[in-house]
C-alpha cells in the first residue's frame, strides 16, 4: 500500500515491501522517458507503416487478382529466359550476349496480351532496320577510306536520328510505332558509332538481334498462352461499366435533388456513392484509347474477330462522356447555393424522375446489348418511353406556375395573395429540367451508336440461339 507524507513541503510516495519495510518510489527521469519513446516511436513506426502497406497490396490482389496473374507471368519469363544466361551451351550459342534477351523481356512485356505484341513487334522491326542500315552505312563508309568514314558515319547518324525523331510526332505514327521508332534511333546509333571500333560487325548485329527475337517470343507465347489479358476485353468490360455507372450516376443524382430534407433515407450514403460514378467515366478516356489501339495489334479471340470494329468503342465512350458531363452540370445544381423552393419542385418533380428513370433503363439495356452481343428487341420499346417522357416534361414546363398564392394578414382575418415567383427560385429547377432533357437526347445519340456497333460487328439476333 502507497503511503504519502509531506517531507519539506513536498510530496514523497513509499510503497510497502513484503519484509515489512517501506522503500521511496522514485519517479522516472523525464528525459529518460522521452529516449524510451523516441526509440518505440523508430522501430514501430517503420513497422506500422509497412504493415498498412502489405494490407493495401493484400487489398488490391484481391481486388484485382489479374494484376497478380500478370506479375507472375513476367516471372516465368524472366526465369525461363535466364537460362541462357545460366547455362553455357545456350549463353555460347547466342555469343555472349544473353543479357538482352532478359532485358528485352523486362521492356517489353506488358499487362495486355495487345500491349506485349506491340512492344515486341516495334521492337524487333526497330532493331531489325536499324541494324540493317547500319551495317550498310558502315560498309559505305569503309569503302570511303578512313579520312571520310568518320564523315559519313555521323551524318548518317544526324540525318536518319532526325528523321525518326520527327516521324513521331505525326499521330499516326505516335500511336501505333512510337516505340519502334526509338528503338531505331538508339540500335542504329549503337551501331554505327561501335562500328568504327567494332571489326565483326555483323556477328555482333546477328546475335543481338537472334537474343531480342528469344526474348519477345518467350513474352508472346506466355502472354497469350498463359491466362491471358486481352487488350480488346478490357476495352469491352470498360464501355459496359461505365454505362452501368452512368446509369446509377443519373438516378442517385435526380433522387437527391428532388429528396425532401426531412425525408432521408438509410441508403442516402450508398446512393450518393453511386451518383458520383460519372467522374470514373470522365477519366476514362486515356484507358479507351489506349486499348483501342493495343486491341488492334491482337488475333481473334473469344467473341472478337480480328477486324473487331474497335474503333466504334471510342465513338460510344465519347458519346457516353457526353452525356457523363450532363450528369456533372446537374450535381453542381445539387450542390448549389441557390436551390428552388420546395412548392416549385413538386411541380416537376414526378416528371423528372419519371424521365431520370426511363433514361437509366435506356442505358442499362444498352450495357446489356454490348456484353451479349446480342441486339434487343426492346430498346426501341425503352427509347420511346424516353422520348415520351421528355415530351411530358417539355409540357409541364410549358404550364409552369406564373404566380403562387401566400396568406397574409389582413385586419381580422387571412387574406389570400398572388404574386410571381422570383426568376432567382425558378431558374435552378428549369436548369435541371432542362438538363435531363438534353442528357435523353445525348442518350438517343448513344444508341444510335451501339446500333452502329451490332451492325458493324454483326451482333446475333435476338431470338437466334447458337
Amino acid at each position: 500500500m502507497a503511503k504519502e507524507k509531506d517531507a519539506f513541503g513536498k510530496l514523497e510516495w513509499r510503497i510497502n515491501v513484503p519484509n515489512g519495510n517501506s522503500e521511496k518510489l522514485e519517479p522516472e527521469s523525464r528525459l529518460g522517458r522521452r529516449l524510451r519513446l523516441k526509440v518505440m516511436a523508430l522501430i514501430l513506426g517503420p513497422l506500422t507503416k509497412i504493415c498498412k502497406f502489405l494490407e493495401k497490396a493484400w487489398k488490391l490482389g484481391v481486388s484485382e487478382p489479374k494484376k497478380v496473374i500478370h506479375c507472375l507471368k513476367v516471372g516465368m519469363a524472366l526465369s525461363l529466359v535466364s537460362l541462357f544466361y545460366f547455362m553455357r551451351p545456350l549463353y555460347e550459342g547466342v555469343g555472349g550476349n544473353a543479357m538482352w534477351a532478359v532485358m528485352t523481356v523486362v521492356v517489353v512485356f506488358e499487362y495486355t496480351v495487345g500491349a506485349t505484341l506491340s512492344k515486341s513487334v516495334n521492337r524487333a522491326l526497330g532493331t531489325f532496320l536499324a541494324g540493317s542500315l547500319g551495317v550498310g552505312v558502315h560498309w559505305v563508309a569503309n569503302r570511303s577510306g578512313e579520312k571520310y568514314e568518320p564523315v559519313i558515319l555521323g551524318f548518317s547518324v544526324f540525318i536518319l536520328a532526325s528523321a525518326a525523331t520527327f516521324s513521331r510526332f505525326i499521330p499516326s505514327v505516335k500511336a501505333r510505332f512510337d516505340y519502334g521508332a526509338m528503338i531505331f534511333i538508339l540500335t542504329f546509333s549503337l551501331v554505327s558509332v561501335s562500328g568504327y571500333r567494332v571489326d565483326k560487325l555483323i556477328e555482333m548485329a546477328h546475335q543481338r538481334l537472334s537474343t531480342i527475337l528469344i526474348g519477345t517470343t518467350i513474352c508472346i507465347l506466355i502472354s497469350m498462352l498463359f491466362c491471358p489479358i486481352w487488350a480488346g476485353n478490357e476495352l469491352h468490360l470498360l464501355i459496359i461499366r461505365n454505362l452501368e455507372k452512368l446509369a446509377e450516376s443519373l438516378d442517385g443524382s435526380v433522387l437527391e435533388y428532388f429528396m425532401e430534407d426531412g425525408k432521408m433515407v438509410d441508403s442516402e450514403e450508398d446512393n450518393r456513392k453511386k451518383s458520383q460514378g460519372y467522374k470514373c467515366v470522365l477519366n476514362s478516356k486515356a484507358t479507351e484509347e489506349s486499348m483501342a489501339i493495343f486491341a488492334r495489334w491482337e488475333p481473334a479471340h473469344g467473341k472478337f474477330n480480328f477486324r473487331h470494329p474497335w474503333k466504334q468503342y471510342l465513338k460510344i465512350g465519347a458519346l457516353i462522356r457526353n452525356c457523363a458531363y450532363c450528369i456533372e452540370t446537374l450535381n453542381g445544381c445539387i450542390n448549389s447555393e441557390i436551390q428552388a423552393p420546395e412548392y416549385l419542385k413538386n411541380h416537376l418533380s414526378n416528371d423528372c424522375v419519371r424521365l431520370s428513370s426511363h433514361c437509366s433503363n435506356v442505358l442499362k439495356e444498352l450495357a446489356t446489348i454490348v456484353m451479349t452481343m446480342r441486339k434487343s428487341t426492346t430498346i426501341e420499346i425503352s427509347v420511346g418511353e424516353m422520348n415520351f417522357a421528355v415530351q411530358e416534361l417539355q409540357n409541364s414546363l410549358k404550364s409552369f406556375p406564373s404566380h403562387h398564392t401566400v396568406l397574409t394578414e389582413a385586419g381580422k382575418g387571412d387574406e389570400k395573395s398572388a404574386s410571381a415567383p422570383p426568376l432567382v427560385e425558378v431558374l435552378p429547377l428549369a436548369t435541371v429540367a432542362l438538363l435531363l432533357i438534353e442528357n435523353a437526347a445525348r442518350i438517343d445519340a448513344t444508341v444510335d451508336a451501339v446500333d452502329e456497333l451490332a451492325v458493324l460487328a454483326e451482333f446475333n439476333n435476338a431470338m437466334s440461339e447458337k
